[in-house]
């Protein structure tokens, strides 16, 4: 595995379309489905650059030499939020168990105390979603809560577990 991680730039817009689109399509953890999402390549290129510009938010795609396998981000909030932040991860399937999830984390737990210094990091997962959930408690995270119903997949019903990070 030749793996690079670095911040997302606009010129990866289309191979992030296409990695949302692979992931949402091999499992039902995520938000979206194997149509990905709705963006147009120029939306998704105006999105990354405004979470360049923030200064406090960043996104990161993990690259196996020229193949998009994970992605990460960290979005801040604002005003009497500027204390939180929340967080996101995805591997593609092929490439669960290399670590790169820990490397994601580690570099986006990195990024929240020292550039975005926020306090709490805040996530969702899925509440049967054991290898997720081990990841980020071995970063510290804690399970403060369950949503009910979170997400409604072909009809059936799956809960999300609310964890946090406190820095």
């Amino acid at each position: 595995m030749e793996l690079t991680i670095r911040e997302a730039t606009p010129d990866d817009a289309e191979a992030l379309l296409e990695y949302t689109r692979i992931v949402g399509g091999e499992t039902g953890n995520l938000s979206f489905d194997g149509n990905g999402l709705s963006l147009s390549v120029e939306q998704e290129r105006k999105f990354i650059s405004t979470i360049a510009a923030d200064g406090r938010s960043v996104m990161l795609v993990a690259y196996d030499g020229l193949v998009l396998v994970g992605t990460g981000q960290l979005s801040s909030f604002s005003r009497r939020f500027a204390h939180r932040g929340e967080l996101a991860v995805s591997v593609r399937k092929a490439w669960w168990g290399k670590g790169i999830g820990t490397q994601l984390m580690n570099a986006l737990v990195d990024f929240a105390k020292n550039s975005a210094q926020v306090e709490v990091v805040s996530l969702e997962v899925r509440s049967d979603n054991k290898r997720a959930i081990s990841l980020y408690r071995k970063f510290g995270f804690e399970t403060f809560g369950v949503y009910r119903k979170f997400f409604k997949i072909d009809g059936a019903y799956f809960d999300a577990d609310y964890m946090n990070l406190y820095l």
